[in-house]
This record gives structure tokens, sequence and C-alpha cells, in this order.
């Protein structure tokens, strides 16, 4: 899977977390058959431009612990990921240390790898005229 598939391929998952629910990065990974790449899925998502058609609900994706990533210091990306998931009615706690948190046993959306369409076509064998 290439950049540009990787990318497609979180995206359409992203598209699928139900309202007023929420998933992690590493879930987004599993789901679209890289387990490894979590880092990966929060980068595709960090880069996301507002103009995207269908719209991408990118607060719905959080820490595998529930937390709301800070997106690093000077930004207020926290508190517009808090402002997102509040308008949608999902619960948003500050924890013991001051983090955003979401309750991923109440809120949580993890379905199994396999049972959701991750959005990838099957690639052409080569030779077979349907080149790219």
């Amino acid at each position: 899977m290439d950049s540009a598939e990787f990318h497609a391929a979180v995206y359409h998952v992203v598209r699928q977390i139900p309202y007023q629910r929420v998933t992690s990065y590493g879930h987004i990974a599993k789901l679209i058959g890289m387990p490894s790449y979590s880092r990966h899925v929060g980068q595709a998502l960090k880069f996301l431009s507002g103009d995207v058609e269908p719209p991408v609900p990118w607060q719905r994706v959080v820490s595998s612990a529930g937390t709301i990533s800070s997106r690093g210091p000077g930004t207020d990306g926290a508190q517009r990921q808090r402002d997102a998931l509040e308008a949608e009615g999902v619960e948003v706690v500050v924890g013991r240390t001051g983090e955003l948190r979401v309750d991923l046993a109440r809120w949580g959306w993890f379905p199994a790898p396999g049972t959701i369409d991750i959005g990838l076509l099957p690639l052409a064998p080569a030779g077979d005229g349907a080149g790219v």
C-alpha cells in the first residue's frame, strides 16, 4: 500500500465511525491491515485539509487510552477536538493530570478487523492491460 492508498484507507474508515462514537489511532491501523502504523494514522489525520469531500470526522479518533492528543505547544487542536466531540454529545472530561479524556468503555467503537469496508480495491495483476 503506498502513501496515497494508506491515507485513502484511513479516511474511508474514519468516515464510518458512528456519530457519538470514538476509536483509537491504533484501531484504525488494525482495521486497514497495518497494525503497527498508529502514528501514521495520526499523521494522515494531522495533515487532513478541511476541503476533503465527503468530510472526515477526524475528531472521533483519540489515543488508545482515550486521551485527546495535545498536538504540540501553542496549538488549539485539542480544544477544537473537544469542542467537536462535545457538539456531538460525547462527554470529554479533564483527567487527573490535566489531559482531555473520553471514556472508551462508554463512547468507544471497536469493530473486529475484516468486518468493515476499508475502501481498497484489489490491485490488477501485472500485464493485464489495466495499467495505472
